[in-house]
């Protein structure tokens, strides 16, 4: 992990509110405790472990918020199969030579600010870094997600109203678009 992965990480610990948190990657190994510890200790405290299709294991350990209850744990979502999918005939090859629109964080994926509305970024529209390109919801707050890349938008990897993890590739770019 670079320094700019780790003060990301940071924040998103602290805007989740966790009491403690443990990572491991390789030989890469971090544990934090905040300021929630406390609290969570006396009172009740659960645990959240990230799905096994996370690009980067993240395992929060307490948190400073009662249980949600119990259900069946989200599955990971889905490539789209909508008109918004990219050129049906490429091979895994083909996406060497696109840069990908990453998610800064966890929440739940919308393309555009209400149904009615159009989505930001489509397939075959040309972004430029510092774009909307969607808008993510994360603990009630609604993000906009900038473009750190500039080209023609290719594919759409995720659907409308789906939820993401952090770094989660959202869109394929071709920089020669």
């Amino acid at each position: 992990m670079n320094f700019k992965e780790i003060q990301e990480l940071l924040k998103l610990i602290n805007k989740l509110e966790l009491a403690e948190f443990k990572m491991k990657d390789g030989e890469f190994e971090v544990s934090v405790r905040t300021k929630h510890y406390e609290r969570s200790n006396k009172g009740q405290t659960s645990i959240i472990q990230a799905p096994a299709s996370a690009v980067m294991p993240i395992s929060p350990v307490h948190q400073a918020i009662p249980p949600a209850p119990a259900g069946p744990p989200p599955a990971a979502p889905a490539p789209s199969a909508t008109a918004d999918t990219a050129a049906q005939g490429s091979s895994p090859n083909d996406t060497a030579n696109y840069l990908e629109v990453k998610s800064p964080m966890v929440g739940t994926f919308y393309r555009s600010t209400s149904p009615e509305k159009p989505p930001y970024a489509k397939i075959g529209d040309t972004i430029d870094s510092g774009s909307v390109v969607c808008i993510i919801e994360a603990m009630k707050l609604f993000n906009e997600i900038e473009s750190e890349v500039s080209g023609k938008i290719v594919k759409v990897l995720v659907e409308d109203a789906s939820p993401v993890e952090y770094d989660q590739v959202l869109f394929l770019v071709d920089p020669n678009g």
